[in-house]
């Protein structure tokens, strides 16, 4: 599974493409209106740490605005995916940016439906929002099962990328599953490292050691 990193921030991009476990970006209009100076800027000067794909969101809600977004955040770098909302809108846009061979990311996705229709149009991404689901007393992994399974039924191109994810469980889950993608905040890329077994065994390494080092 991919790992990619929610976040505009630079330094958590950098960060994380230090570990060598990036394999791309996601931002989104909030995100990015969390970072100080020019939205655009930013996401230029992310295009240019990461290899892989960065998702940058139109704002437009109609299908000729949307397009005219993606154009110029096209501009921004090579890599920049464009993302779009799961409207009737977003879905014409989707299937203009395919004929076009510009790789797009259907954002806000939460049923199995709205993942087929986005993957009809063309998406190269399909985004199910598994925290937010998880915040309505909905099991948001249902979801990702399902995609997983309609993708695989039909061969189709679209990759799974899990969204909203809030800890490792959904990271293990979303794997084991068979998603291509998760995205997540750099808070949970650290928790995925740690684990308190680990902790102790380093503890007790590290004192057997001075022992051995006190020993003369």
């Amino acid at each position: 599974m991919k790992f990619f990193i929610d976040t505009a921030n630079v330094r958590e991009i950098q960060d994380a493409a230090d570990l060598g476990l990036l394999d791309g970006v996601t931002t989104n209009p909030s995100l990015l209106a969390k970072e100080p100076g020019d939205p655009r800027e930013i996401l230029r000067e992310i295009t240019k740490i990461v290899d892989g794909p960065v998702s940058a969101e139109v704002t437009a809600l109609d299908h000729d605005g949307m397009i005219a977004e993606a154009a110029e955040l096209k501009k921004l770098g090579d890599n920049i995916v464009i993302k779009i909302p799961m409207t009737l809108e977003g879905l014409k846009a989707l299937r203009t940016l395919s004929r076009q061979g510009i790789e797009t990311n259907c954002t806000l996705i939460f049923n199995s439906a709205q993942a087929l229709m986005a993957a009809k149009a063309g998406a190269t991404y399909a985004s199910p929002f598994v925290g937010r689901l998880d915040d309505i007393s909905v099991d948001g992994m249902d979801l990702i099962e399902q995609c997983c399974t309609i993708y695989r039924n039909y061969g189709l191109a679209t990759q799974v990328l899990v969204a909203s994810i809030r800890g490792p469980i959904h990271v293990q889950r979303a794997a084991m599953l068979g998603a291509h993608v998760g995205t997540m905040p750099a808070s949970v890329i650290a928790q995925l490292a740690k684990h308190p077994l680990t902790d102790i065994g380093l503890e007790r390494f590290l004192a057997d050691w001075e022992k051995v080092k006190n020993r003369s």
